[in-house]
């Protein structure tokens, strides 16, 4: 009778003990306990632009349930389930730590669900393209040609395009729709090689997220609607608009790219070529401030997803971004830096090819016509 007494007296204290920890692991409120400043650098967005997304998204994501349903995330709030993948994205730490953060206290298993719904919320083509879009018609490209003229007194052009890795698990060696082979890049790791043409605040206007790492820049570009678009508006006579890309695309009149030599100086063709590489490196400050924003996109974190779901995971960052850029949500300063993976570059080498091209001559006459302007 003694011992079970003192086996009765020692699960008790046991409950105590864990109502304790309970009492003391309890979660915090962000929204009014961390000060707007802490916030953003938990979170990247505003406490006000946060709270626009929950907005945003609400149709899309369950209410709290307070049915006796075990599965946890059935109960959370709408904006806990944005703030956890807001956190997840930011960080790029594995679900695991996510959850245990103390802002959360939840399972891995409900961090991957909250994830999964938030993401796919933003991904819906309602959302996503109310916020990353190409120019819709003639005045939102002239809205378009009017920043970069502004801003860097250089004519027509619309955006800047590269490409960028981002490092993915790997998929099975035998899965039939992404087989694993194809996600290594030429450094040698697996990743998914994302397009952004960026504006010239750092805007993202589109993105393609599809092509696993082996594939290059030029092949991407050549599958975009992007692509198709602008020379259907070259066609029919609008040839004042076109991007800038490095020396893996392709020179079209709607793409211009550096001359393929190193000219001397004090030329006209060095003063282009010295005007396109500062321009350009509009895109490459955008895919910085992108990866700096959400870390899970950076090399050494690694999605730990499939090549469809780390797609998605891309899209939403870079919804986010735009939404950071929009309502002026500074860049995270003082963080640890990598150099970022802006993706491989193969110029053009088939000068056969090229001499009995009309769309590479009327590139290389559109570059010709600006090169003459640049000097006047």
């Amino acid at each position: 009778m003694e011992d079970v007494v003192q086996l009765l007296l020692i699960e008790e204290l046991e409950d105590i003990e864990v109502r304790n920890r309970r009492v003391h692991r309890r979660r915090l409120d962000p929204f009014n306990e961390l000060s707007d400043e802490y916030f953003i650098k938990v979170f990247r967005l505003s406490k006000a632009l946060a709270q626009f997304l929950v907005h945003l998204l609400k149709d899309y994501i369950a209410p709290a349930n307070r049915s006796t349903d075990l599965d946890i995330t059935t109960k959370l709030k709408r904006f806990f389930k944005v703030l956890v993948t807001l956190r997840f994205l930011a960080s790029g730490s594995y679900q695991m730590d996510v959850g245990s953060n103390y802002y959360f206290g939840i399972s891995q298993p409900s961090v991957s669900r909250c994830i999964e719904e938030v993401v796919n919320a933003m991904n819906r083509n309602e959302i996503f393209n109310a916020y990353v879009h190409f120019p819709r018609n003639i005045q939102e490209l002239n809205a378009a040609r009017m920043g970069f003229f502004e801003k860097y007194n250089f004519p027509g052009i619309i955006g800047c395009i590269d490409c960028t890795h981002v490092a993915i698990f790997p998929p099975k060696v035998d899965d039939d729709n992404y087989p694993e082979h194809i996600y290594v890049n030429r450094k040698n790791y697996h990743s998914i090689n994302v397009q952004l043409i960026c504006d010239h605040n750092l805007k993202i206007i589109n993105v393609n997220a599809l092509f696993p790492g082996s594939t290059n820049d030029a092949f991407i570009w050549n599958q975009s609607n992007v692509q198709t678009l602008l020379r259907r508006l070259h066609e029919a006579g609008n040839k004042n608009y076109f991007l800038l890309g490095d020396s893996g695309y392709p020179l079209r009149s709607w793409l211009l790219t550096p001359l393929e030599y190193e000219p001397r100086p004090n030329i006209p063709e060095h003063f282009y070529n010295s005007r396109h590489k500062t321009i350009r490196s509009t895109i490459e400050r955008c895919n910085g401030v992108l990866k700096m924003r959400f870390r899970c996109l950076l090399k050494h974190r690694v999605l730990h997803y499939s090549p469809e779901k780390a797609s998605k995971i891309i899209n939403a960052c870079v919804l986010l971004h735009n939404l950071c850029i929009e309502h002026n949500i500074e860049t995270p300063q003082n963080e640890e830096a990598e150099q970022i993976d802006l993706g491989v570059h193969v110029p053009e080498r088939n000068h056969v090819v090229e001499r009995v091209n009309p769309e590479l001559a009327a590139g290389r006459n559109q570059r010709n016509k600006l090169i003459t302007l640049l000097q006047q």
